[in-house]
């Protein structure tokens, strides 16, 4: 103690006042931050199984299987409701080129917590599911396959929001024709789908991108309306694609299988 007392009184103020600047600023690296962190998420191939389950599940006719993948793509956030960040995380993910800082509010509605946040993610995910069923039956019946009392059943786990909609329509018209769509390639996608078979545009396009990339995708289906999100972010080595409705997000996807997919038309700046 005596030593200790003897430090002390041989330093001067300034020190003192430095110190303690250097011990806040250590503090307020740790604490929660008003920022989110977003950054590539897992791909999962719909026409795959998720652990021992199918993704996409089907009675009521007969599946054909397929020798491609279609992928779904997410991205993983932090700094939302049930996931907190902090500063520190944030000051490194500055530094980090496939991560993005974006404020909390433009991700979530301030004040939400994170029950209300699983349950609006959760609820879009069933809505979306709904919709890509009955948009990919419908594709369905018009490619000639009688849907009357076909059952479909979509499982998929830790993955919510409506941005896989497109990719689970493509999925279910692809295991309900006899045609191999894909024909070998790994093709990735991402976008809104309604009852009527349009697509809509998402969030976090250009990450979706990268990890379609790096999922070892060449090509990508992108929702017209995400274009001018698309045009100059598309990662090396993938081939952007753009689409408006599910009709033609599965022409693309018949004519990549044909290695026809260097005619379809890509995003470009309006």
């Amino acid at each position: 103690m005596n030593r200790l007392r003897h430090y002390v009184q041989g330093k001067p103020l300034k020190y003192f006042t430095g110190l303690f600047a250097v011990i806040l600023a250590i503090v307020m690296l740790f604490l929660p931050s008003p920022y989110a962190i977003q950054m590539p998420g897992p791909t999962q191939n719909v026409l795959g199984k998720q652990g021992d389950h199918a993704v996409i599940s089907i009675d009521g006719a007969k599946t054909y299987p397929t020798s491609g993948e279609l992928l779904l793509t997410t991205v993983n956030a932090t700094g939302v409701p049930g996931y907190p960040t902090n500063s520190a995380e944030v000051i490194l993910a500055w530094f980090v080129k496939r991560m993005e800082v974006i404020p909390q509010e433009v991700v979530v509605p301030v004040g939400q917590t994170a029950d209300e946040y699983k349950k609006e993610s959760d609820s879009q995910m069933n809505e979306s599911q709904q919709a890509a069923v009955a948009a990919g039956l419908a594709l369905a019946k018009h490619l000639g396959v009688n849907t009357s009392g076909v059952s479909v059943k979509l499982h998929i786990e830790d993955i919510g929001g409506p941005s896989a909609g497109m990719m689970y329509a493509l999925g279910i018209v692809d295991k309900l024709t006899p045609q191999n769509e894909a024909n070998g390639q790994i093709i990735a996608g991402t976008g809104t789908i309604d009852a009527e078979g349009k697509v809509g545009p998402i969030g976090g396009i250009d990450l979706k991108m990268v990890g379609a990339q790096e999922s070892g995708a060449k090509w990508f289906l992108a929702p017209a309306d995400n274009c001018s999100q698309v045009v100059g972010h598309v990662p090396e080595g993938l081939r952007d694609v753009r689409v408006s409705t599910l009709d033609e997000a599965y022409k693309a996807v018949v004519a990549i299988g044909k290695g026809q997919g260097d005619s379809l038309p890509q995003c470009t700046v309006q």
